[in-house]
């Protein structure tokens, strides 16, 4: 099969190559899934499970992406909940080679049914976005209609999906981002929108829940904001400053088939917008995942016509 290998990590996205690579086998309770359509998380390259398996043994030159839509193949031994010939959708595990190829092995239990009207580019661009959304904001965050959440890069891959659930969970959203990201992130529902660099974060405060996908000084001057018994839900680490009377929650993203389920169903019936900025072919993936000019979105690569 073709498939998109990355051995070094300080080449970053510079360093994938396309090659011909064996398929995969699938072990108990596995499915073989043929990818149709596969995103990429360029942080994935600074994750030590991209570079080595759950025994912290050298698995390079390694196939990246965990976000993955297309149709079952074959099943392992003991596999139940799914068939050969359904469509699905769902979270590649960490530290096995991912979906940028044209077939993976994957547990069962990271997958969710694909509905027939959802595309597979779509459903491609929603497992890790969407359940980092629905997790920090619904399990993390606990949030409440009539809150007040601040999303920092509310026009991105994750702050635009952010966004969208906390206004359909009845909030008060404000976000942030670049001057050019204004109007991305008001079309995705924010209410209002801080430009990071020339308005001042701290004009805003007394908040219910704050999202970081930044960290850094951002994460830091994050602190102040939440009101007390507020949540500050970070996915870039431990935040360095905490809430002084609230809470501060770091996170990794889990597969959960029903909480896929319930984002495909937004999505069907027009309440969820994907965020896909560009789309390429397995062929050109390398090219697409090191573009001349910044693309807002989610990249797709589609590995079947």
């Amino acid at each position: 099969m073709k498939a998109i290998v990355v051995a070094d990590q300080a080449a970053g996205t510079g360093g994938m190559r396309l090659v011909e690579r064996s398929e995969p086998q699938a072990a108990i309770n596995d499915v073989i899934v043929q990818v149709h359509a596969s995103g990429f998380v360029p942080t994935e390259l600074t994750w030590p499970s991209t570079w080595t398996d759950r025994l912290d043994r050298s698995r390079t030159p390694s196939i990246p992406g965990h976000e993955l839509a297309g149709v079952v193949t074959a099943l392992g031994y003991g596999t139940t909940g799914l068939s050969v010939g359904q469509r699905v959708f769902g979270l590649a595990d960490w530290y096995r080679d991912g979906s940028l190829a044209e077939y993976v092995a994957m547990e069962a239990r990271n997958l969710a049914p694909l509905p027939g009207d959802v595309e597979f580019t779509a459903g491609a661009s929603l497992p890790i976005s969407g359940l980092t959304a629905w997790q920090g904001l619904f399990v993390h965050g606990r949030l409440q209609a009539g809150q007040s959440v601040l999303v920092h890069g509310a026009a991105g891959a994750v702050g635009s999906m952010v966004t969208q659930l906390a206004r359909l969970s009845g909030a008060y959203v404000i976000g942030t981002g670049r001057a050019a990201d204004r109007q991305n992130a008001l079309d995705f529902g924010a209410q209002e929108f801080l430009d990071l660099e020339n308005d001042t974060l701290e004009d805003v405060n007394g908040l219910d829940l704050v999202f970081d996908v930044i960290g850094g000084d951002i994460g830091r001057r994050s602190a102040c904001l939440i009101r007390t018994g507020g949540t500050l839900v970070s996915i870039v680490g431990p935040s360095e400053v905490r809430p002084v009377d609230g809470l501060a929650v770091d996170f990794v993203v889990e597969s959960d088939r029903a909480q896929l389920g319930e984002i495909v169903q937004r999505v069907r019936d027009g309440r969820l917008r994907t965020n896909i900025g560009s789309i390429a072919a397995l062929d050109d993936a390398v090219a697409a995942f090191n573009p001349t000019k910044r693309i807002s979105g989610k990249t797709i690569i589609r590995a079947r016509p």
